[in-house]
C-alpha cells in the first residue's frame, strides 16, 4: 500500500477496488506505523483510482463513526467531534476514510461502509475468533457493555451489492444485530457445552487491570495483556442502526446465534 508504484501495476486494466487492506493492532507502541500505513496507503490507493477512473468500495469502521445521544441508535450521519488520542487503530480508520472523502470531492467513485464486530469460522483463534476460543478454554469474567456484531459473509454480500449498484458518495454501518458480550459468551458457552462466565467485571476492575498490565508490561517488556481502550470499550453499551444497508441492498442478516454455532463447531 506504502509502494506507489507495485500499487499503480496492480490497477492495471482495473476497475473495482474493495479496499479492506489495514494493519490491526491495538498495541500503542504500533501506533505511528499504523496511522502511517493506513493512512497513506488509502491516500495512494484513493489518488490512482481516480486517476484511473476506478470505482472504489472502502472499509472504514464503526471506530470512525461518533457516538449518538444516550437512548438513541447510532446512525450514518453520526460523526466524530475528535479522535481518541490513545486509540492508533482508530485515529487509522478515521483518518483513512477522511481520504476517501476527499477522493470523492475530487471526482471518486466509491462508497464507504461501516463494519461492526465481524466474526466467521474462518477467523480460527485470532482476532475476533479469540473471543470464542477463550470461552472454549473457560471465561470466568463477563462485562455489561455490547456492540454491534455481524457475520463476515454479510459484510462481503453487502460490499458486493453496493459494487453493483449505482449508488456513491455514501456510508453504510453494516451491523446484524445489537448484543452484550454477555449474551454472546452465554451462547458460545452454551455452543461449547462449557460454563457461561459468572462474575462480572465491573469497571474499576477493568481500569486497575489494564493498569497493571501496563506495568507489567513496562516491567517484563512484553506485549500488554489489556489495554486501556479495550478496557474502557468493554463497559461501554454502544448501538447501531442498521435500516440504512438493508434498505439499499435488502440484506437479510445471518443471526448471529448461527454465526456462534457455526463457529463454534468449527473450534470444537
Amino acid at each position: 500500500m506504502l509502494d506507489v508504484f507495485a500499487l499503480e501495476d496492480a490497477l492495471q486494466g482495473v476497475t473495482q477496488v474493495y479496499h479492506c487492506a489495514a494493519w490491526v493492532s491495538f498495541n500503542p507502541a504500533d501506533q505511528k506505523g499504523i496511522i502511517k500505513t493506513n493512512v497513506e496507503g488509502t491516500a495512494n490507493l484513493v489518488n490512482l483510482c481516480i486517476q484511473y477512473n476506478i470505482r472504489l468500495v472502502h472499509v472504514s469502521s464503526i471506530v470512525a463513526i461518533g457516538d449518538a445521544k444516550p437512548g438513541n441508535l447510532i446512525t450514518e450521519n453520526n460523526h466524530r467531534e475528535e479522535t481518541p488520542h490513545e486509540d492508533g487503530y482508530a485515529i487509522s480508520k478515521y483518518e483513512s476514510e477522511m481520504e476517501v472523502w476527499r477522493g470523492i470531492a475530487e471526482g471518486l467513485n466509491a462508497v464507504v461502509v461501516n463494519p461492526s464486530l465481524i466474526i466467521g469460522v474462518n477467523a480460527g483463534t485470532g482476532g475476533t475468533g479469540a473471543i470464542f476460543n477463550q470461552v472454549h478454554k473457560g471465561l470466568k469474567y463477563y462485562t455489561r457493555g455490547s456492540l454491534g456484531w455481524v457475520d463476515v459473509e454479510d459484510v462481503a454480500h453487502c460490499m458486493i451489492a453496493l459494487m453493483n449498484s449505482d449508488i456513491k458518495a455514501e456510508r453504510y454501518i453494516i451491523s446484524a444485530e445489537n448484543l452484550e458480550y454477555k449474551q454472546v459468551f452465554d451462547e458460545a458457552a452454551r455452543c461449547f457445552g462449557v460454563k457461561a462466565p459468572q462474575t462480572e467485571a465491573r469497571p474499576w476492575m477493568l481500569n486497575l487491570a489494564w493498569r497493571a498490565s501496563a506495568v507489567a508490561s513496562f516491567l517484563a517488556g512484553k506485549p500488554k495483556g489489556i489495554d486501556k481502550t479495550s478496557a474502557q470499550a468493554a463497559s461501554k453499551t454502544t448501538q447501531f442502526n442498521n435500516s440504512k444497508i438493508k434498505q439499499a441492498t435488502g440484506i437479510k442478516f445471518k443471526p448471529i446465534n448461527l454465526s456462534i454455532k457455526e463457529i463454534c463447531e468449527a473450534l470444537r
